[in-house]
Protein backbone atom coordinates (compact mmCIF):
# COMPACT_ATOMS: atom_id res chain seq x y z
CA UNK A 1 0.00 0.00 0.00
CA UNK A 2 2.80 2.48 1.36
CA UNK A 3 4.75 1.58 -2.34
CA UNK A 4 1.84 2.89 -4.43
CA UNK A 5 1.20 5.98 -2.92
CA UNK A 6 4.74 7.00 -3.27
CA UNK A 7 4.13 5.95 -6.80
CA UNK A 8 1.46 7.82 -7.28
CA UNK A 9 2.81 10.91 -5.68
CA UNK A 10 5.98 10.82 -7.86
CA UNK A 11 3.55 10.72 -11.33
CA UNK A 12 1.77 13.37 -10.16
CA UNK A 13 3.91 15.59 -9.33
CA UNK A 14 6.10 14.76 -12.50
CA UNK A 15 2.74 15.64 -14.58
CA UNK A 16 2.67 19.05 -12.64
CA UNK A 17 5.71 20.13 -13.39
CA UNK A 18 5.26 18.96 -17.03
CA UNK A 19 2.19 21.22 -17.34
CA UNK A 20 4.06 23.99 -16.14
CA UNK A 21 7.48 23.53 -17.99
CA UNK A 22 7.24 25.89 -20.91
CA UNK A 23 10.11 25.19 -23.81
CA UNK A 24 13.62 27.85 -23.47
CA UNK A 25 12.83 30.68 -26.15
CA UNK A 26 15.67 31.83 -27.03
CA UNK A 27 15.87 35.54 -28.94
CA UNK A 28 18.78 36.74 -31.09
CA UNK A 29 21.52 38.56 -29.38
CA UNK A 30 21.73 42.66 -29.93
CA UNK A 31 25.47 43.34 -29.46
CA UNK A 32 25.04 43.07 -25.69
CA UNK A 33 27.63 40.50 -25.07
CA UNK A 34 30.25 41.18 -22.32
CA UNK A 35 33.55 39.25 -22.48
CA UNK A 36 36.97 38.77 -19.93
CA UNK A 37 39.06 40.67 -21.67
CA UNK A 38 39.13 42.24 -25.20
CA UNK A 39 42.21 41.33 -26.55
CA UNK A 40 43.67 37.90 -26.24
CA UNK A 41 47.33 37.81 -26.21
CA UNK A 42 48.70 34.50 -27.37
CA UNK A 43 52.31 34.70 -26.00
CA UNK A 44 54.92 34.31 -28.08
CA UNK A 45 55.52 30.88 -30.51
CA UNK A 46 57.82 29.94 -32.74
CA UNK A 47 56.82 28.96 -36.32
CA UNK A 48 55.19 25.58 -36.94
CA UNK A 49 54.91 24.91 -33.22
CA UNK A 50 51.35 25.15 -31.47
CA UNK A 51 50.65 27.19 -29.02
CA UNK A 52 49.11 26.98 -25.55
CA UNK A 53 45.11 27.35 -25.08
CA UNK A 54 44.04 30.39 -24.38
CA UNK A 55 40.67 31.28 -22.89
CA UNK A 56 38.06 33.94 -23.77
CA UNK A 57 35.02 33.90 -21.26
CA UNK A 58 31.53 35.00 -22.59
CA UNK A 59 28.62 36.47 -20.99
CA UNK A 60 25.21 37.38 -20.90
CA UNK A 61 24.11 39.50 -18.47
CA UNK A 62 20.57 40.01 -19.65
CA UNK A 63 17.63 38.65 -18.11
CA UNK A 64 16.95 36.93 -21.62
CA UNK A 65 18.22 33.58 -23.13
CA UNK A 66 19.27 34.60 -26.21
CA UNK A 67 20.99 33.04 -29.71
CA UNK A 68 24.35 34.68 -30.73
CA UNK A 69 24.00 33.74 -34.71
CA UNK A 70 27.83 33.19 -35.60
CA UNK A 71 30.76 33.05 -33.89
CA UNK A 72 34.02 33.26 -35.88
CA UNK A 73 37.41 34.13 -36.68
CA UNK A 74 37.45 37.11 -38.81
CA UNK A 75 40.09 35.43 -41.50
CA UNK A 76 37.68 32.65 -42.02
CA UNK A 77 39.22 29.19 -42.74
CA UNK A 78 42.10 31.13 -43.88
CA UNK A 79 43.06 31.91 -40.32
CA UNK A 80 46.00 30.46 -38.55
CA UNK A 81 44.02 30.74 -34.95
CA UNK A 82 41.56 27.62 -33.90
CA UNK A 83 38.70 27.96 -31.83
CA UNK A 84 36.63 25.51 -29.37
CA UNK A 85 32.78 27.12 -28.90
CA UNK A 86 30.94 24.86 -26.22
CA UNK A 87 33.10 21.49 -26.67
CA UNK A 88 33.20 22.24 -30.59
CA UNK A 89 36.53 22.61 -32.77
CA UNK A 90 36.31 24.70 -35.68
CA UNK A 91 36.48 28.28 -36.95
CA UNK A 92 32.81 29.12 -37.74
CA UNK A 93 29.97 28.17 -35.68
CA UNK A 94 26.06 29.28 -36.20
CA UNK A 95 23.46 29.32 -33.34
CA UNK A 96 25.42 29.70 -30.39
CA UNK A 97 22.75 29.29 -27.47
CA UNK A 98 23.60 31.60 -24.32
CA UNK A 99 21.07 31.36 -21.08
CA UNK A 100 20.35 34.41 -19.45
CA UNK A 101 22.63 35.69 -16.56
CA UNK A 102 24.70 32.55 -17.62
CA UNK A 103 28.20 32.61 -19.91
CA UNK A 104 30.44 30.19 -22.47
CA UNK A 105 34.06 29.06 -22.40
CA UNK A 106 35.51 29.87 -26.04
CA UNK A 107 39.08 28.36 -26.10
CA UNK A 108 41.92 29.26 -28.47
CA UNK A 109 45.12 27.94 -30.01
CA UNK A 110 47.26 28.72 -33.12
CA UNK A 111 50.31 27.24 -35.23
CA UNK A 112 51.65 30.08 -37.56
CA UNK A 113 54.17 29.03 -40.35
CA UNK A 114 56.16 32.52 -40.80
CA UNK A 115 57.23 31.42 -44.52
CA UNK A 116 54.00 32.30 -45.29
CA UNK A 117 55.12 36.32 -44.96
CA UNK A 118 57.41 38.30 -44.93
CA UNK A 119 58.95 38.82 -41.86
CA UNK A 120 61.09 41.15 -39.91
CA UNK A 121 64.03 40.47 -38.06
CA UNK A 122 62.62 36.92 -38.22
CA UNK A 123 59.23 38.16 -36.35
CA UNK A 124 55.93 38.66 -37.12
CA UNK A 125 53.23 40.02 -35.43
CA UNK A 126 49.72 38.16 -36.28
CA UNK A 127 46.38 39.22 -35.90
CA UNK A 128 43.06 38.42 -36.30
CA UNK A 129 39.70 38.66 -34.20
CA UNK A 130 36.79 36.08 -33.14
CA UNK A 131 33.66 38.13 -34.71
CA UNK A 132 30.28 37.62 -32.64
CA UNK A 133 27.33 38.52 -35.01
CA UNK A 134 27.18 41.00 -37.40
CA UNK A 135 25.84 43.74 -38.77
CA UNK A 136 25.16 46.92 -36.31
CA UNK A 137 25.12 43.74 -33.24
CA UNK A 138 28.90 42.93 -34.18
CA UNK A 139 30.86 42.62 -31.55
CA UNK A 140 34.67 41.74 -31.75
CA UNK A 141 37.49 40.31 -29.30
CA UNK A 142 40.86 40.94 -31.12
CA UNK A 143 43.70 38.09 -31.24
CA UNK A 144 47.16 38.92 -31.42
CA UNK A 145 50.34 36.67 -31.28
CA UNK A 146 54.43 37.30 -31.53
CA UNK A 147 55.56 34.27 -33.85
CA UNK A 148 59.30 33.75 -34.24
CA UNK A 149 61.05 32.04 -36.64
CA UNK A 150 64.09 29.72 -35.73
CA UNK A 151 66.38 26.84 -36.76
CA UNK A 152 65.01 23.97 -36.79
CA UNK A 153 67.67 20.74 -36.06
CA UNK A 154 65.60 17.26 -35.67
CA UNK A 155 66.43 13.63 -36.29
CA UNK A 156 65.27 11.85 -39.61
CA UNK A 157 62.44 9.45 -40.14
CA UNK A 158 62.35 6.61 -42.12
CA UNK A 159 59.26 5.46 -44.44
CA UNK A 160 57.89 3.18 -41.51
CA UNK A 161 57.68 6.73 -38.78
CA UNK A 162 60.79 5.58 -37.14
CA UNK A 163 63.02 8.38 -35.69
CA UNK A 164 66.29 8.32 -36.40
CA UNK A 165 68.70 7.63 -33.25
CA UNK A 166 72.41 7.79 -32.50
CA UNK A 167 75.20 5.53 -33.67
CA UNK A 168 78.80 6.34 -32.08
CA UNK A 169 81.75 4.67 -30.42
CA UNK A 170 80.05 5.00 -26.74
CA UNK A 171 82.32 2.64 -24.46
CA UNK A 172 86.25 4.22 -26.26
CA UNK A 173 86.89 0.80 -28.20
CA UNK A 174 87.00 2.50 -31.85
CA UNK A 175 84.30 0.64 -32.89
CA UNK A 176 80.31 2.35 -33.25
CA UNK A 177 77.58 1.33 -31.17
CA UNK A 178 73.90 1.45 -31.77
CA UNK A 179 72.25 3.46 -28.95
CA UNK A 180 68.45 4.45 -28.90
CA UNK A 181 69.43 8.18 -28.12
CA UNK A 182 67.10 9.98 -29.99
CA UNK A 183 68.80 12.19 -32.68
CA UNK A 184 71.29 13.32 -35.01
CA UNK A 185 74.91 14.55 -35.87
CA UNK A 186 75.01 18.42 -36.56
CA UNK A 187 76.18 18.77 -40.19
CA UNK A 188 79.50 20.79 -41.12
CA UNK A 189 77.45 23.62 -41.68
CA UNK A 190 75.34 23.48 -38.69
CA UNK A 191 78.73 23.58 -36.21
CA UNK A 192 78.51 27.40 -35.51
CA UNK A 193 75.21 28.57 -33.76
CA UNK A 194 74.66 32.74 -34.69
CA UNK A 195 72.56 35.23 -32.75
CA UNK A 196 70.72 35.57 -36.43
CA UNK A 197 67.86 33.29 -35.25
CA UNK A 198 66.50 31.26 -31.90
CA UNK A 199 67.68 27.31 -32.46
CA UNK A 200 64.74 24.52 -31.71
CA UNK A 201 66.32 21.10 -31.48
CA UNK A 202 63.98 18.42 -30.99
CA UNK A 203 65.74 14.99 -29.61
CA UNK A 204 69.71 15.12 -29.44
CA UNK A 205 72.02 17.29 -31.54
CA UNK A 206 75.04 15.95 -31.33
CA UNK A 207 78.50 16.46 -32.66
CA UNK A 208 80.72 14.19 -34.26
CA UNK A 209 84.57 13.05 -33.32
CA UNK A 210 86.61 15.30 -34.02
CA UNK A 211 84.46 18.45 -34.86
CA UNK A 212 83.41 21.48 -32.98
CA UNK A 213 80.22 23.40 -31.98
CA UNK A 214 80.78 27.33 -31.73
CA UNK A 215 77.99 28.59 -30.27
CA UNK A 216 78.45 32.90 -30.46
CA UNK A 217 77.62 35.41 -28.21
CA UNK A 218 73.64 36.39 -28.45
CA UNK A 219 72.53 32.67 -29.19
CA UNK A 220 69.25 31.53 -27.96
CA UNK A 221 68.91 27.77 -28.01
CA UNK A 222 65.81 26.16 -27.39
CA UNK A 223 65.16 22.30 -26.54
CA UNK A 224 61.92 20.16 -26.77
CA UNK A 225 61.32 17.58 -24.44
CA UNK A 226 63.92 14.87 -23.37
CA UNK A 227 66.21 17.02 -25.87
CA UNK A 228 69.32 18.05 -25.49
CA UNK A 229 73.18 18.38 -27.07
CA UNK A 230 75.89 15.20 -26.64
CA UNK A 231 79.39 16.00 -27.17
CA UNK A 232 80.94 12.99 -28.38
CA UNK A 233 84.62 11.53 -28.53
CA UNK A 234 86.97 13.87 -29.16
CA UNK A 235 84.33 16.53 -30.02
CA UNK A 236 84.11 19.70 -28.08
CA UNK A 237 81.57 22.62 -27.35
CA UNK A 238 82.98 26.35 -27.20
CA UNK A 239 80.07 28.76 -25.62
CA UNK A 240 81.42 31.86 -26.36
CA UNK A 241 78.95 34.36 -24.37
CA UNK A 242 80.05 38.18 -23.79
CA UNK A 243 79.09 39.99 -20.49
CA UNK A 244 75.74 41.90 -21.42
CA UNK A 245 75.54 45.81 -20.71
CA UNK A 246 71.96 45.42 -19.47
CA UNK A 247 71.49 42.61 -16.94
CA UNK A 248 67.95 42.88 -17.72
CA UNK A 249 67.85 42.39 -21.50
CA UNK A 250 71.28 39.81 -21.67
CA UNK A 251 71.57 40.20 -25.05
CA UNK A 252 75.18 38.81 -25.11
CA UNK A 253 74.68 36.18 -23.12
CA UNK A 254 73.74 32.12 -24.71
CA UNK A 255 70.59 31.49 -23.26
CA UNK A 256 69.81 27.17 -23.12
CA UNK A 257 66.31 26.74 -22.22
CA UNK A 258 62.98 24.90 -23.10
CA UNK A 259 61.31 25.94 -26.45
CA UNK A 260 58.23 27.06 -24.13
CA UNK A 261 58.22 31.01 -24.79
CA UNK A 262 54.80 31.53 -22.59
CA UNK A 263 55.31 32.96 -19.48
CA UNK A 264 53.73 30.14 -17.60
CA UNK A 265 57.03 27.91 -18.80
CA UNK A 266 59.49 30.16 -17.85
CA UNK A 267 60.58 28.67 -14.64
CA UNK A 268 59.03 25.12 -14.47
CA UNK A 269 62.20 22.57 -14.31
CA UNK A 270 62.70 19.47 -16.62
CA UNK A 271 61.31 20.86 -20.00
CA UNK A 272 64.74 19.25 -21.78
CA UNK A 273 67.23 17.06 -20.72
CA UNK A 274 70.40 17.87 -20.88
CA UNK A 275 74.09 19.09 -22.46
CA UNK A 276 75.65 16.14 -22.54
CA UNK A 277 79.49 15.83 -22.40
CA UNK A 278 80.31 12.21 -23.27
CA UNK A 279 83.03 10.28 -22.46
CA UNK A 280 85.78 10.96 -24.65
CA UNK A 281 84.92 14.73 -25.37
CA UNK A 282 87.33 17.18 -24.35
CA UNK A 283 88.40 20.62 -23.52
CA UNK A 284 84.82 21.86 -23.09
CA UNK A 285 84.42 25.41 -22.94
CA UNK A 286 81.10 27.58 -21.28
CA UNK A 287 81.09 31.32 -20.76
CA UNK A 288 78.70 33.62 -20.06
CA UNK A 289 75.43 31.46 -20.51
CA UNK A 290 72.66 30.61 -18.87
CA UNK A 291 70.70 27.26 -18.47
CA UNK A 292 67.60 26.61 -17.03
CA UNK A 293 64.89 24.73 -17.01
CA UNK A 294 66.84 21.21 -17.93
CA UNK A 295 66.65 18.30 -16.19
CA UNK A 296 70.43 17.70 -15.53
CA UNK A 297 71.86 21.53 -16.69
CA UNK A 298 75.31 19.83 -17.89
CA UNK A 299 76.04 16.11 -17.63
CA UNK A 300 79.96 15.67 -17.49
CA UNK A 301 81.59 11.86 -17.53
CA UNK A 302 84.87 10.42 -17.37
CA UNK A 303 88.50 11.82 -18.54
CA UNK A 304 88.97 13.17 -15.21
CA UNK A 305 93.36 12.96 -16.31
CA UNK A 306 92.70 14.69 -19.52
CA UNK A 307 95.70 17.32 -19.89
CA UNK A 308 92.70 19.85 -20.33
CA UNK A 309 89.76 20.10 -17.98
CA UNK A 310 86.65 18.62 -19.39
CA UNK A 311 84.60 21.13 -18.53
CA UNK A 312 85.84 25.44 -18.12
CA UNK A 313 82.88 26.90 -17.33
CA UNK A 314 82.94 31.02 -16.23
CA UNK A 315 80.59 33.58 -15.76
CA UNK A 316 77.61 31.95 -15.85
CA UNK A 317 74.44 30.32 -14.23
CA UNK A 318 72.34 27.01 -13.76
CA UNK A 319 69.20 27.31 -12.98
CA UNK A 320 65.77 25.50 -12.00
CA UNK A 321 67.20 21.71 -13.21
CA UNK A 322 64.80 18.74 -11.77
CA UNK A 323 67.94 16.79 -11.05
CA UNK A 324 70.89 18.00 -10.53
CA UNK A 325 72.44 21.62 -12.18
CA UNK A 326 75.69 19.99 -12.99
CA UNK A 327 76.14 15.86 -12.67
CA UNK A 328 79.62 15.02 -12.66
CA UNK A 329 81.28 11.56 -13.39
CA UNK A 330 84.84 10.88 -12.75
CA UNK A 331 85.67 13.72 -14.85
CA UNK A 332 87.44 17.14 -14.53
CA UNK A 333 85.97 20.97 -13.88
CA UNK A 334 87.10 24.20 -13.57
CA UNK A 335 84.05 26.72 -12.31
CA UNK A 336 84.47 30.40 -11.92
CA UNK A 337 81.84 32.76 -10.93
CA UNK A 338 79.31 30.54 -11.76
CA UNK A 339 75.95 30.74 -9.83
CA UNK A 340 73.53 27.99 -9.10
CA UNK A 341 70.30 27.15 -7.70
CA UNK A 342 66.89 25.38 -7.53
CA UNK A 343 67.90 21.64 -8.06
CA UNK A 344 65.59 18.74 -7.41
CA UNK A 345 68.68 16.96 -6.03
CA UNK A 346 72.09 18.21 -5.98
CA UNK A 347 73.18 21.68 -8.00
CA UNK A 348 76.43 20.28 -7.86
CA UNK A 349 77.34 16.78 -7.55
CA UNK A 350 80.67 15.47 -8.01
CA UNK A 351 80.45 11.62 -8.08
CA UNK A 352 82.73 8.84 -8.72
CA UNK A 353 85.71 11.02 -7.86
CA UNK A 354 87.05 13.35 -10.41
CA UNK A 355 88.83 16.62 -10.19
CA UNK A 356 86.93 19.38 -9.37
CA UNK A 357 87.78 23.47 -8.83
CA UNK A 358 85.41 25.96 -8.14
CA UNK A 359 86.78 29.91 -7.14
CA UNK A 360 84.02 32.53 -6.37
CA UNK A 361 80.62 30.34 -7.37
CA UNK A 362 77.51 30.56 -5.40
CA UNK A 363 76.02 27.50 -4.94
CA UNK A 364 72.60 27.58 -3.69
CA UNK A 365 69.60 25.57 -3.42
CA UNK A 366 66.50 26.66 -2.65
CA UNK A 367 64.20 23.99 -4.29
CA UNK A 368 60.62 24.11 -3.15
CA UNK A 369 59.19 21.89 -5.80
CA UNK A 370 59.53 18.70 -3.29
CA UNK A 371 60.87 16.99 -1.08
CA UNK A 372 64.97 16.54 -1.79
CA UNK A 373 66.90 14.17 -1.09
CA UNK A 374 71.16 15.21 -1.38
CA UNK A 375 72.30 18.35 -0.63
CA UNK A 376 73.65 21.25 -2.36
CA UNK A 377 76.86 19.97 -2.97
CA UNK A 378 77.51 16.24 -2.94
CA UNK A 379 81.26 14.54 -3.21
CA UNK A 380 81.93 10.82 -3.30
CA UNK A 381 84.32 8.73 -5.12
CA UNK A 382 82.77 5.58 -5.80
CA UNK A 383 79.67 3.84 -7.57
CA UNK A 384 77.61 1.38 -6.95
CA UNK A 385 75.97 -1.27 -9.33
CA UNK A 386 72.51 -2.92 -9.42
CA UNK A 387 74.05 -5.27 -6.99
CA UNK A 388 74.94 -3.06 -4.58
CA UNK A 389 78.64 -3.93 -5.57
CA UNK A 390 80.71 -0.34 -4.73
CA UNK A 391 84.06 0.67 -7.30
CA UNK A 392 85.93 3.06 -5.95
CA UNK A 393 87.65 6.05 -7.93
CA UNK A 394 90.16 8.75 -6.82
CA UNK A 395 88.62 11.75 -5.82
CA UNK A 396 92.44 13.63 -6.80
CA UNK A 397 90.71 16.87 -5.86
CA UNK A 398 87.90 19.10 -5.04
CA UNK A 399 88.96 22.44 -4.31
CA UNK A 400 86.16 25.42 -3.24
CA UNK A 401 87.40 28.41 -2.84
CA UNK A 402 86.10 32.07 -1.86
CA UNK A 403 82.44 30.47 -2.61
CA UNK A 404 78.76 30.21 -1.00
CA UNK A 405 76.96 26.86 -0.30
CA UNK A 406 74.09 27.98 1.09
CA UNK A 407 69.91 26.73 0.91
CA UNK A 408 66.90 25.90 2.46
CA UNK A 409 68.12 22.20 3.56
CA UNK A 410 71.09 21.30 6.07
CA UNK A 411 73.28 20.17 5.75
CA UNK A 412 73.96 21.45 2.00
CA UNK A 413 77.23 19.70 1.63
CA UNK A 414 77.69 15.71 2.07
CA UNK A 415 80.81 13.70 1.68
CA UNK A 416 80.59 10.41 0.89
CA UNK A 417 83.46 8.50 1.14
CA UNK A 418 84.16 4.72 0.16
CA UNK A 419 87.84 3.32 1.45
CA UNK A 420 89.94 2.21 -1.74
CA UNK A 421 90.33 5.56 -3.66
CA UNK A 422 91.27 8.69 -2.38
CA UNK A 423 88.96 11.53 -1.27
CA UNK A 424 90.48 14.81 -1.59
CA UNK A 425 88.95 18.11 -0.55
CA UNK A 426 89.27 21.13 0.18
CA UNK A 427 86.94 24.40 1.35
CA UNK A 428 89.10 27.77 1.97
CA UNK A 429 87.03 30.86 2.66
CA UNK A 430 83.25 29.58 2.26
CA UNK A 431 79.92 30.80 3.75
CA UNK A 432 78.60 26.74 4.16
CA UNK A 433 75.36 25.69 5.70
CA UNK A 434 75.68 23.00 7.88
CA UNK A 435 74.00 22.37 11.11
CA UNK A 436 74.75 18.75 12.79
CA UNK A 437 72.07 19.13 14.96
CA UNK A 438 71.78 15.51 16.15
CA UNK A 439 75.35 14.74 15.36
CA UNK A 440 74.79 12.47 12.34
CA UNK A 441 77.67 13.34 10.86
CA UNK A 442 81.16 12.04 12.29
CA UNK A 443 84.37 11.55 11.31
CA UNK A 444 87.36 13.56 10.26
CA UNK A 445 85.88 14.80 7.00
CA UNK A 446 83.63 16.80 9.43
CA UNK A 447 85.70 18.00 11.47
CA UNK A 448 85.78 21.95 10.85
CA UNK A 449 88.43 23.00 12.92
CA UNK A 450 90.92 20.75 10.75
CA UNK A 451 92.49 23.77 8.80
CA UNK A 452 93.76 21.25 6.39
CA UNK A 453 90.06 20.64 4.84
CA UNK A 454 88.09 23.64 5.88
CA UNK A 455 90.50 26.67 6.03
CA UNK A 456 88.67 30.20 7.64
CA UNK A 457 85.80 29.48 6.87
CA UNK A 458 82.12 30.45 7.93
CA UNK A 459 79.15 28.58 9.26
CA UNK A 460 75.49 28.88 9.29
CA UNK A 461 75.36 32.60 9.03
CA UNK A 462 72.91 34.71 6.61
CA UNK A 463 74.35 34.86 3.12
CA UNK A 464 71.92 37.81 2.95
CA UNK A 465 70.82 37.09 -1.11
CA UNK A 466 68.57 39.25 -3.27
CA UNK A 467 65.18 36.81 -3.78
CA UNK A 468 66.34 32.97 -4.07
CA UNK A 469 62.47 32.15 -5.60
CA UNK A 470 63.77 34.60 -8.93
CA UNK A 471 67.33 33.22 -9.24
CA UNK A 472 68.54 36.57 -7.67
CA UNK A 473 71.69 35.74 -5.52
CA UNK A 474 72.86 38.92 -5.75
CA UNK A 475 74.66 39.66 -1.35
CA UNK A 476 73.20 42.45 0.13
CA UNK A 477 75.27 45.18 2.95
CA UNK A 478 74.22 42.36 5.76
CA UNK A 479 75.73 39.49 3.89
CA UNK A 480 78.26 37.40 6.04
CA UNK A 481 80.26 36.72 2.58
CA UNK A 482 81.06 40.70 2.36
CA UNK A 483 84.87 41.00 2.65
CA UNK A 484 85.94 37.71 3.70
CA UNK A 485 87.18 36.13 0.14
CA UNK A 486 90.69 35.65 0.03
CA UNK A 487 92.43 38.02 -2.19
CA UNK A 488 94.76 35.33 -3.76
CA UNK A 489 91.92 33.56 -5.32
CA UNK A 490 90.33 37.41 -5.78
CA UNK A 491 93.13 38.05 -8.14
CA UNK A 492 92.55 34.81 -10.33
CA UNK A 493 89.15 35.96 -10.93
CA UNK A 494 89.36 39.78 -10.74
CA UNK A 495 85.92 40.65 -11.47
CA UNK A 496 82.38 39.51 -10.39
CA UNK A 497 79.88 37.81 -12.62
CA UNK A 498 78.86 41.62 -13.55
CA UNK A 499 82.11 42.75 -14.35
CA UNK A 500 82.47 44.46 -11.00
CA UNK A 501 86.04 44.76 -9.47
CA UNK A 502 86.77 42.98 -6.43
CA UNK A 503 90.62 43.09 -5.79
CA UNK A 504 90.29 45.48 -3.17
CA UNK A 505 87.84 43.78 -0.71
CA UNK A 506 86.59 40.55 -2.04
CA UNK A 507 83.61 38.69 -1.09
CA UNK A 508 82.08 35.30 -1.26
CA UNK A 509 80.49 33.82 -4.02
CA UNK A 510 79.81 34.91 -7.60
CA UNK A 511 78.99 38.39 -6.50
CA UNK A 512 80.16 41.37 -5.22
CA UNK A 513 77.55 42.77 -2.19
CA UNK A 514 75.15 45.44 -3.16
CA UNK A 515 72.94 47.68 -1.82
CA UNK A 516 68.97 46.19 -1.88
CA UNK A 517 66.53 48.83 -3.06
CA UNK A 518 63.74 48.96 -0.59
Amino acid sequence: MRRSLYLLFTLTVLVLWSSCRQDFEFSPSTGQLEFSKDTVYLDTVFTNIGSSTYNLKVYNRSDTDIVIPTVRLAQGQASNYRLNVDGMPGKEFQNIELLAKDSMYIFIETTFDIQTVVAANNQFLYTDAIEFDSGSNLQKVELVTLVKDAVFIYPNRDSEGVIETLTFDVDGDGTDDETNIQGRFLTDSELTFTNEKPYVIYGYAAVDEGKTLTVNAGARVHFHANSGLLITNNASLKVNGQLSTDQDILENEVIFEGDRLEPLFENIPGQWGTIWLFSGSVDNQINFATIKNATVGILAENNQNAPLDKLTISDSKVYNCSNFGILARATSITAENVVFNNAGQSVFAGTYGGKYNFTHCTLANYWNNSFRQFPAVLLNNYIEDENQMVFPNDLAEANFNNCIIYGNDNPEVILDEKTGATFNFKFTNCLIRFQNTNNNFTGPNYNFSDTNLYELCIFNQDPDFLDTSKNKLMIGDDSAANGQGNSSFASQVPFDILNVSRTASPDLGAYQHITFED
